[in-house]
Parts: C-alpha cells; sequence; structure tokens
C-alpha cells in the first residue's frame, strides 16, 4: 500500500528503468479523481486494448467513449515498446474485482498465481480497482492471433519493474486484468506467471539504461524516392519503416519486419496506404512522399 507517484515520478522511474516514453498533451491533469478516489495503490494491471494501430488506441485511451470517458488506463504500450502516458491519477481501466485477489496482491503471498478471482463490476463484493491499480494497455487485437512483439513484451517487463522498484514491492504485485476480474480475458497472447518472472529477475539485476527524453523536435526519415524501394533495397530505413507499419497495425509480416525489402514490406505499405484513403493503383505498396509522411519514419542514423 503506498502513495501514488507525481507524474514527474511517474516519468522519472520510468526512463530510469529503460522506458521510452511519449507524453501526450494534457496527460498530467486528466484523470477522474472527481469520480472517486485514487491511492493508496497497490500493484498494476495488464490489459490489451483489443485495437490496432498506435496513434488510434492512444486517442482511445486517452479519450474514451460514450460508455466509459477516459482516461482508460495510465499508459499505452505501443508494438514497438513506446509507452504513451495518457492519464495521471484515477483512470478507468480496472473496474470492479475481487477482494481475495487484492488481499493477495498486497500481501504478495500466492504462488505462481493469484486466487482465481470470482467477482466484477457490478457485483456484491466487488472492490474498486480503479482507486487501487496502475493500469497499462497494450496495443494488441485481443484474439490470440494478434502478435507480441518482443519490444513490446520487453516495455511491459520495464513498466511493471520501474514501479515495483519505486514502491517497493515484488513482482507478485502485478496482475493482468483477467486475474482480477471474472469476466475479463486480458492480457490475451502471454502468460502473466511468465511475465511476473521476467519481472522479478529484472528486480533482481538492477534497473535498465535509463532512457533520456525524447527531443523537443523528433527527426524523421525524409522520403528517399520510389526507385530506392524498387531496387530492393537492404537498409535500417526498410527495418524502421517496417516497424512503423506494425506499430500502426498494417503489418503483414510472418517474420521481421528487417532490412531487406520483401513482398512482406510491400503488402504492409499498401495497408497503411489504404488507411490513408488511397485505392487502386494509388495503393499498390510502394512508397509515395505523401504516405511516407504521414507515417513518420523514425531517422535510422
Amino acid at each position: 500500500m503506498a502513495n501514488p507517484l507525481s507524474a514527474d515520478a511517474l516519468v522519472s522511474a520510468l526512463r530510469a528503468e529503460g522506458v521510452a516514453v511519449v507524453e501526450h498533451d494534457g496527460w498530467r491533469t486528466h484523470n477522474r479523481n472527481l469520480k472517486g478516489p485514487w491511492g493508496p495503490v497497490n500493484g498494476v494491471i495488464i490489459h490489451h486494448t483489443v485495437s490496432s494501430g498506435t496513434t488510434a488506441s492512444v486517442s482511445l485511451c486517452y479519450s474514451g467513449h460514450a460508455e466509459l470517458p477516459g482516461p482508460l488506463c495510465h499508459g499505452v504500450i505501443a508494438k514497438d515498446g513506446t509507452v504513451h502516458l495518457v492519464g495521471n491519477g484515477r483512470a478507468n481501466h480496472a473496474g470492479g474485482g475481487d477482494p481475495s485477489v487484492l488481499q493477495a496482491v498486497i500481501t504478495e503471498t500466492y504462488g505462481d498465481r493469484p486466487p482465481a478471482p470470482h467477482q466484477h463490476e457490478g457485483s456484491a463484493g466487488a472492490v474498486d480497482g480503479n482507486a487501487r491499480f496502475y493500469g497499462f494497455e497494450c496495443v494488441n487485437l485481443g484474439d490470440g492471433h494478434d502478435p507480441w512483439p518482443a519490444e513490446q513484451l520487453d516495455a511491459i517487463e520495464r513498466v511493471a519493474a520501474a514501479l515495483c522498484r519505486a514502491h517497493g514491492w515484488g513482482a507478485k504485485s502485478v496482475i493482468g486484468h483477467l486475474e482480477w476480474s471474472d469476466w475479463k480475458s486480458d492480457p490475451r497472447g502471454f502468460s502473466m506467471t511468465g511475465m511476473r518472472r521476467r519481472v522479478q529477475a529484472r528486480l533482481s539485476t538492477g534497473a535498465g539504461r535509463p532512457v533520456p527524453p525524447p527531443p523537443s523536435t523528433p527527426r524523421y526519415q525524409p522520403f528517399p524516392g520510389a526507385s530506392f524501394f524498387k531496387a530492393g533495397p537492404r537498409s535500417p530505413i526498410v527495418t524502421a519503416m517496417g516497424r512503423r507499419l506494425v506499430a500502426e497495425g498494417c503489418g503483414r509480416y510472418r517474420v521481421g519486419p528487417g532490412p531487406h525489402w520483401t513482398e512482406a514490406d510491400r503488402e504492409s505499405y499498401a495497408a497503411w496506404q489504404r488507411r490513408l484513403g488511397f485505392r487502386g493503383s494509388a495503393a499498390d505498396g510502394w512508397p509515395g512522399p505523401t504516405s511516407w509522411n504521414a507515417l513518420k519514419v523514425p531517422h535510422s542514423s
């Protein structure tokens, strides 16, 4: 049980653990504190968004929707491992949950798994998880098929470890939403038991390399020209492009992305062009300046 971290302390803890942090405009004062308490906090809940694309997922988690106003979490963990902070304070992410699970998290006395939950939002004995847990939404469709890239799993591990380290908790203070409420299934696609082992191993070996704040003006890769891609290049530019396509939910890769331009890159880029509204020959998968500039591929140097 602990007082919640301030916005500055949260950012510092995440960056000290090696997390790449993006601060959404207004996140420091964006919360649901008028609707209920925030704190004392006892742990971290991991979710999946049931959405694709970083931009759309961050917007959804910041604003919420008609039935559930935002913020819907404290941070969004993108497929490329970047963590986008969208709320500071009470957030609509956990809802009601099982008091036996809360007690197990507080005492950290369970085995590999917390007790099976038997309560949910609206249950007579449910407790308010929005007051007690930090929440992080991970960009994933939650269908059991959408992949979990290594960079995203690493970021989940680092985020959880950062908060545990800041509060003096062990890895058993980290649970999935499905372990909190008996009608939830998230996160689907990896084991929370395995993730807690990763978090505990990190806590045992010390913090990761700090990541400096991002520059005020991001550097994006200028459009290298259509002929660059049609020549079948092998370049870090292609890798950076592929990672952005995956982050936006347009990746069509079975393996990769990698530095060598392949048909999977072209198919992925065509999906991005269609996302932007291009059709026919304008969505043939060969990059053009308009779609390239919209993708915002990080500078490869």
